[in-house]
């Protein structure tokens, strides 16, 4: 075993520094809107990695670039990269306004003073469908501030139970780029993973659920939102979804979902063939950013690896975490840590990967609970940061329809990310952990 290096992780803390740096100047001093999703995060990867090639002087460059391109080579990596594509263009063939005919099918058939709690659950049902928390916010804002000015429930706790539902899909969805990003960065199936997640997102959902539901009865005043929708599109989301959980391979699934996705469009009209391909395109080149993340973080981590920073860097946390539970927990709090800095759940995942990885091997913890934990603590987190674009978005899209409402009056009601990191907890602490035997 390599001697550990502290000052091999000296391109983690360049890239921390820099992307937060200049998020925190672009956001609160230019005062540019979404700030922290202007920085070019691929640059600043580039300048973490040329702080990587420049340590280690014992390596020629060539050496470097070897131990990089093996890096990137790891089939876990690639496996992502692939299903990162087929995501896009599966979202690309099928759009998102299937999105729409969910949500209004719920509210025509749910009794209006229920309405707080059921975009709670459409937002689920949604963001568990298209696989982004953004997205379905981007979507279901504006529905939410309707039913709020329809039924007289406040737009924070409204928009608190949307962020909150859109966070559920984002971490359970199999489309979803964190569910890619920790199964695949940790070896594990994608069924797997979903089940060890379930145990723990359903308690923090059926909470939030209740807790909305006992804060907005009094509120309501009458009134409800009433739109057309068409079910048919929302065909390819079960299809990806039912294969997911059943177990069938990620590529078969999503390779089904893109064609029936692609028959349906076709069918019913709602799009010409030429627009179609310009859109399965246009939703691959929506993972470019994405996949470059992966690249490079595998890339800096292949170095960083060979210098002796992650034997550091796991000396350093066996001392502060004891035991299985205390290397959950230290998990939870490493992705969280890099939440917090990058303002991106994925990206956070993606940097924490091959740390957790060797923590689950020296900690016995089981591969599935590793990707759960990783990416229930990023979507924690992600879920109630001020500077997110989960929040910045829903914001955003409030006061296009007139109501300005600061983050700090939404955050109150963000149920289920607390609930969320209230159930892990428990499962870490009061849940007897398997041996590492199975995936």
């Amino acid at each position: 075993m390599k001697k550990g290096n502290p000052i091999a992780l000296l391109p983690i803390l360049v890239f921390l520094v820099l992307y937060l740096g200049f998020g925190i100047i672009f956001e609160y001093v230019l005062k540019i809107p979404m700030g922290f999703y202007n920085i070019p995060i691929v640059v600043v990867f580039l300048v973490a990695l040329l702080v990587a090639c420049i340590q280690n002087p014992r390596l020629n460059i060539n050496e470097k670039i070897a131990l990089m391109g093996k890096g990137v080579g790891d089939p876990n990596i690639m496996t992502m990269i692939l299903i990162f594509m087929m995501a896009g263009i599966f979202v690309g063939v099928v759009g998102r306004s299937s999105a729409n005919s969910v949500a209004y099918f719920i509210l025509s058939i749910i009794p209006p003073q229920y309405a707080a709690a059921v975009l709670f659950v459409i937002s689920c049902l949604v963001s568990l469908a298209m696989g982004t928390s953004v997205g379905t916010i981007t979507l279901i804002t504006p529905i939410g501030v309707a039913v709020a000015q329809a039924s007289g429930f406040g737009v924070p706790i409204c928009i608190g139970s949307v962020m909150g539902g859109a966070m559920f899909g984002d971490n359970l969805s199999f489309i979803s780029d964190t569910t890619i990003a920790a199964c695949q960065g940790q070896g594990c199936e994608m069924k797997d993973k979903f089940r060890e997640n379930f145990k723990i997102a359903l308690p923090a959902a059926i909470i939030t659920l209740v807790l909305t539901l006992v804060l907005s009865l009094n509120s309501y005043q009458g009134g409800a939102v009433i739109e057309e929708y068409d079910l048919i599109q929302i065909i390819p989301y079960i299809l990806v979804l039912l294969g997911g959980i059943i177990g069938i391979n990620v590529f078969v699934v999503l390779l089904i979902g893109i064609v029936s996705g692609a028959i349906i469009m076709l069918a019913t009209g709602a799009i010409a063939p030429t627009e179609l391909l310009g859109n399965m395109g246009s939703g691959a080149a929506g993972m470019f950013e994405t996949t470059m993340v992966a690249i490079l973080v595998s890339a800096i981590c292949a170095l960083i690896r060979e210098h002796g920073g992650f034997e550091a860097l796991l000396n350093w946390i066996k001392k502060v975490f004891k035991g299985t539970k205390g290397g959950l927990l230290g998990m939870g709090l490493l992705v969280g840590a890099m939440d917090i800095a990058t303002a991106n759940n994925t990206v956070a995942i993606v940097m924490a990967n091959p740390i957790a990885k060797e923590m689950a091997s020296d900690y016995g913890i089981t591969t599935r609970k590793t990707a759960s934990i990783l990416d229930t603590f990023s979507c924690v987190f992600q879920g109630v940061i001020p500077y997110g674009a989960q929040m910045l978005v829903a914001l955003s899209a409030a006061a296009s329809l007139g109501f300005e409402v600061s983050a700090f009056d939404i955050m109150p009601f963000l149920f289920y990310p607390y609930m969320l990191l209230l159930s892990s907890l428990v499962f870490i602490f009061f849940v007897k952990a398997k041996a590492n035997k199975a995936k």
